[in-house]
C-alpha cells in the first residue's frame, strides 16, 4: 500500500490521505470545493463541482491515473436537486467514459459545501 500525496490538490484537513495506491488501483478520498489556498470556492454547485474535479484530477495525475481510468465513482449532493446540474459538470470530465456511479443526498458536508466525490480508478500497468 502507498499512500500518495500531491501539491495539486489541497492538503488533507485531517487525518487521512489524498489517496491510497494498492496494486494497481487507486482509491481517493472525497474531495470537496477547496482551492489550493484551503478556502472553499465561492459559488453555486457548479462552480464548486469544477473545483472537486480540478482536485480530483491532481490526485489521479500524481499517482498516474487519468479520468479515463475511473472504474468507480461516489458523489455525495448536500440537495438532489442540484443532480442535473452536477450531472451536466460530471459529464465534461468524463465524455464518453461512463464508470459506474453512485449519487447520495446526504444532511450535510464537511464545511457546508454543496458536493463531495471520491474515485477508485485503475493505475495502468507500464509492459
Amino acid at each position: 500500500m502507498e499512500l500518495i500525496s500531491t501539491s495539486a490538490a489541497p492538503a488533507a484537513i485531517g487525518p487521512y490521505s489524498q489517496a491510497v495506491k494498492l496494486g494497481n488501483l487507486l482509491f481517493t478520498s472525497g474531495q470537496i470545493p477547496l482551492g489550493l489556498d484551503g478556502q472553499i470556492v465561492e459559488g453555486g454547485i457548479k462552480e464548486q463541482a469544477h473545483q472537486v474535479f480540478a482536485n480530483l484530477k491532481g490526485v489521479l495525475e500524481a499517482a498516474g491515473s487519468s479520468f479515463g481510468q475511473v472504474v468507480k465513482a461516489t458523489v455525495f449532493l448536500k440537495d438532489m436537486n442540484q443532480f442535473a446540474e452536477l450531472n451536466e459538470i460530471y459529464a465534461t470530465y468524463f465524455g464518453d467514459h461512463k464508470p459506474a456511479r453512485s449519487t447520495v443526498e446526504v444532511a450535510r458536508l464537511p464545511r457546508d459545501v454543496f458536493v463531495e466525490i471520491e474515485l477508485i480508478a485503475v493505475i495502468p500497468v507500464e509492459i
